[in-house]
């Protein structure tokens, strides 16, 4: 098993090697930015989802102005994550900067909040890009959900692997959608109004034309603020990049700002030209490089293949933070403490796997429709948007340093725009699901403040600030007992080591079976066992319930009920991997409950299965 890990995983890494583990900006830019990236692949197809059915062909007019709207919108986000990035050098996300400057509830929104959204990151990027596959090959559709299980299991393998190996495996596929939509776009300009190719009409638009009203522009907006998703994860993971950290952080973001400005803009001209009207069956995206490229053209699968992989590939964006993030909520004890530790590879790796089965089970849910999974996807984005930025104006006003107002400004302006824009998604996508996010958001903080409460309790009973420090004196922590289902060498074993340790040993046995019980007695005559053996007859064949009761009892204890009794369990392990499961585990369960009385300790004596003979 060892070994299959290590070939599937690689060999376990050094803690030292953590330097080797960090981003150039040329790995930074896929890793990071690949979910706003990938973003223009379906904002576009989500304006067009409101405003087809409702304006008709008038849909594409009023489709490059909400584009306009939420280049505006990113240009904020871009120039008020600057400032984030160089006040959290270490690291910035929202609920960090909320944590430091707004206090407690408001980081655990912003922390719960980011938790849904990289959730739903891994589960919508990767039907998106499911989606994008079944558009070229349709006899795939009915299998669409294992395609993406089967995806993300690939994508966690990835990043379990190591920060710096799934740098290397998922660079590629972002430069080569870049690289692909740049030549898209450019083509399709060219064919257009150099070649003057008129564009195939779409007998799927309807002609009928309604006004333009402020609700539905909202709604078109909302939707297309999907293309916003991922922009705070470079400030999140300034840490992942090599030094100057800062400094290589901030050019990611900006040439982030400039892909999404090129690559958006371009991809809702394009459909403006060619009136790509959005369907279940063929994304937007795919039917303007059949319309640019041609069906069967060579570009137009590399473009479905572009498009697939980047899809799949901004899961590694939230593969890339939340392990990250989660580690820290684990750190300020609002979430388990296995998630802050690195694993073999030196990735987080308890934060993987539960990323993977949580989008694995959203996946299985929604039945793989990218489409049904969107409006669930932006509202817990623009909150963590709207308190990342809100924290850095109190932290501005705090501080008061050099310029504070002009930041403070500048966050405040993002402040209020992703407040609004929260709103407004969050009134528009209510009842196509964004309920179900404002519904988890308040779950997952009473999850997160249980988690802390008893982290807390832990902590105060175990602090030696109690001044409770026990003795025991040799009577009152002597008193040993064995449970004994049969007389065999691993007893014998558990027996003698018990003898090293104690002269009051008594051995207890469950009587279920009369037969059984006369041959344990018989057995303990013929090999001379020098300890008292107590049996108690149980009708209900039961095995701990009774040894507890008995270990508590006065017939045991003699009355002294805070004497310290020790219960030597014998466990035999065998080497085989599958040989464990071929037996009851009694000594586990013991354990688990005896553990649970103030009184007993519990000592287990392996004896190890080694040979298996035909």
């Amino acid at each position: 098993m060892k070994n299959l890990k290590n070939y599937i995983l690689g060999k376990p890494l050094k803690s030292s090697d953590i330097h080797h583990e960090k981003f150039s900006v040329f790995r930074g830019l896929p890793v990071l930015s690949s979910d706003a990236i990938s973003s223009v692949a379906y904002a576009c197809e989500e304006i067009l989802w409101v405003f087809v059915p409702v304006l008709g062909i008038a849909s594409f007019t009023y489709l490059s102005w909400v584009t306009l709207s939420i280049i505006g919108l990113l240009a904020i986000l871009i120039f008020s994550y600057r400032q984030t990035i160089d006040s959290y050098p270490k690291g910035g996300g929202s609920y960090i900067v909320s944590r430091e400057n707004l206090g407690e509830i408001p980081s655990l929104v912003a922390g719960a909040s980011l938790t849904i959204d990289y959730i739903l990151t891994v589960a919508v990027s990767t039907t998106a890009g499911v989606a994008a596959i079944t558009s070229a090959f349709e006899f795939l559709l009915p299998y669409k959900v294992e395609i993406t299980l089967f995806i993300i299991l690939i994508i966690a393998i990835g990043n379990l692997r190591g920060i710096s190996e799934s740098a290397k495996l998922f660079s590629f596929p972002t430069y080569i959608f870049i690289l692909s939509s740049v030549i898209m776009i450019v083509f399709g300009l060219i064919k257009y109004f150099v070649y003057g190719v008129e564009p195939i009409s779409n007998p799927n638009i309807p002609r009928q034309v309604h006004d333009l009203t402020i609700l539905l522009f909202l709604k078109g907006f909302s939707a297309g603020c999907t293309a916003l998703t991922g922009v705070e994860a470079i400030s999140d993971g300034v840490a992942n990049f090599k030094e100057p950290a800062t400094k290589n952080a901030k050019r990611v973001l900006y040439l982030l700002f400039i892909i999404v400005i090129v690559m958006f803009s371009g991809i809702s001209y394009l459909a403006t030209i060619y009136t790509a009207v959005p369907t279940l069956d063929r994304t937007v995206i795919s039917q303007i490089a059949s319309q640019v490229f041609g069906d069967n053209s060579i570009m137009f699968y590399i473009m479905q293949f572009a498009t697939t992989l980047i899809l799949t590939m901004a899961a590694n964006t939230a593969y890339s933070d939340f392990p990250l993030l989660l580690s820290f909520i684990a750190r300020d004890g609002y979430a388990p403490r296995q998630f802050a530790k690195r694993g073999d590879r030196l990735s987080y790796s308890n934060g993987i796997i539960f990323l993977s089965v949580a989008a694995g089970i959203l996946v299985g849910v929604f039945k793989g429709e990218n489409h049904y999974l969107l409006p669930l996807y932006a509202v817990g984005v623009f909150i963590s948007f709207t308190l990342s930025q809100s924290g850095m104006v109190m932290r501005w006003y705090k501080t008061k340093g050099k310029g504070w107002k002009h930041k403070a400004f500048i966050n405040g302006v993002g402040a209020i725009i992703t407040f609004i824009t929260a709103i407004i998604i969050a009134i528009n996508k209510f009842m196509h699901g964004a309920w179900l996010v404002l519904v988890l958001v308040p779950l997952a903080i009473i999850v997160m403040k249980r988690v802390n409460r008893h982290y807390k309790r832990v902590a105060a009973q175990l602090s030696l600030e109690n001044n409770y420090f026990p003795k025991f004196s040799e009577s009152q922590a002597k008193r040993f007992i064995i449970p004994v289902a049969s007389l065999n060498e691993s007893v014998v074993k558990t027996i003698n080591y018990a003898k090293c340790l104690s002269n009051d040993i008594t051995a207890f046995h469950i009587s279920v079976d009369d037969a059984e019980t006369e041959k344990l007695k018989m057995k303990w005559k013929k090999y001379s066992i020098d300890i008292p053996l107590v049996v108690k007859k149980h009708e209900y064949r039961e095995v701990v319930n009774p040894l507890v009761k008995y270990v508590t009892s006065d017939e045991f204890t003699g009355g002294n009920k805070d004497d310290m009794i020790t219960v030597v369990i014998p466990q035999f392990i065998t080497k085989k991997w599958w040989g464990n499961i071929l037996h009851n585990q009694t000594a586990l369960f013991l354990k688990r409950i005896l553990l649970q009385h103030r009184n007993i300790a519990v000592i287990s004596v392996p004896f190890i299965i080694e040979k298996y003979e035909d």
